[in-house]
């Protein structure tokens, strides 16, 4: 009896560890992962540029850029499938081109410029302190275009490597 129970045990072990590779083989993982803790990192050091970060309470102002870096989660999601879409599959960041960085790292800028406006001009929902440097023409703060500039390539540089297993 106890062999059978050894066998279902195996199988389940073995059922896991499968489920376990499938995940981690999804290239959305990684893309989450590490534009979580990018985004993250540039949120908070960004901070001092946004009126009323600096003297918002630790507790709130780290509330604030965890919301603020999901939602850049989210448009790095999206940017990743819009590419997958246009370039007909999922693994595109196991041999990117210069079109996928270009595309995948112009969408985020794209939506980050539109939302940056609304939020600022529209909206209401935050504004620049003296500290940020704004594009007179595009209306919106050059530190977060910087950030959709910088951090698309990383993003994508960290998951291949991740991915194709390259150290």
């Amino acid at each position: 009896m106890s062999g059978g129970s050894s066998d279902a045990q195996r199988r389940t072990e073995r059922a896991l560890a499968s489920l376990w590779r499938a995940l981690l083989d999804l290239p959305e993982l990684h893309i989450v992962l590490f534009a979580f803790l990018l985004n993250f990192a540039w949120e908070i050091l960004q901070s001092g540029f946004y009126r009323g970060m600096r003297e918002m309470p630790h507790g709130d102002a780290v509330r604030l850029c965890t919301l603020a870096t999901l939602g850049d989660v989210g448009t790095t999601l999206v940017a990743f499938w819009v590419v997958a879409w246009l370039g007909r599959g999922r693994r595109w960041l196991l041999r990117p081109t210069w079109a996928h960085v270009v595309g995948f790292t112009g969408l985020g800028l794209s939506v980050t410029l539109v939302f940056e406006y609304l939020a600022t001009h529209v909206w209401g929902l935050w504004s620049y302190s003296e500290a940020m440097p704004v594009i007179p023409i595009l209306k919106a703060g050059l530190v977060p275009l910087l950030m959709w500039s910088v951090l698309p390539p990383l993003v994508i540089w960290f998951t291949n490597r991740q991915l194709t297993g390259r150290r």
